[in-house]
């Protein structure tokens, strides 16, 4: 159990606002962020998503983590050392600020390149997309109050996509574009 889970409409101020936060992570960090990514349902137009701004960092390494550690701790981002997934460093927004959730992930890894080819489908596909909102907002519906739950109840629709995903960018020679920030 927790906060209620709320997928809306796509809003396109979602980009002007992951651009104002790129700048200013870009700004923190330097040369030491490879890569500052708009991810997540909130980077793909016409998506409809959880109001929560995903941003990627890519790195050379994730040690020594207080390389990026401490500039994002001084723009009031939390480190959230209890993350279980250990392909990453996850950091939140600091209490009281818009809703963000900051992945870091080690450049040219699996788990870095994944969300931006999820992202670059659908954006390239929006009828996936259209398909992936419909999902999303039933998996809300039926578990509004259970956020373990609706991210299991959506994640076999969201492995077809990146198994389609896969065969796209076999397809056309899929590679990420250019840094986002």
């Amino acid at each position: 159990m927790g906060d209620s889970i709320e997928v809306v409409d796509h809003d396109p101020a979602w980009q002007a606002e992951f651009a104002a936060i790129g700048k200013t992570l870009r700004g923190a960090l330097g040369d030491g962020a490879l890569r500052v990514d708009h991810i997540g349902s909130t980077s793909v137009p016409g998506l409809a998503a959880k109001p929560v701004i995903d941003i990627q960092i890519s790195v050379r390494s994730l040690e020594p983590l207080d390389a990026y550690r401490v500039p994002l701790e001084r723009l009031g981002l939390t480190h959230r050392a209890d993350n279980p997934e250990l392909t990453k460093r996850y950091f939140r927004e600091a209490p009281g600020s818009r809703r963000t959730h900051v992945h870091v992930r080690e450049l040219g890894s699996f788990s870095q390149q994944l969300p931006l080819l999820f992202r670059d489908y659908l954006r390239a596909h929006p009828d996936a997309a259209a398909e992936f909102a419909e999902v999303k907002r039933r998996c809300a519906r039926q578990f509004r109050d259970d956020r373990q739950r609706y991210v299991s109840a959506k994640e076999p629709f969201v492995w077809d996509i990146v198994r389609r995903a896969d065969t796209w960018a076999q397809r056309v020679g899929w590679r990420p574009g250019p840094s986002d920030a």
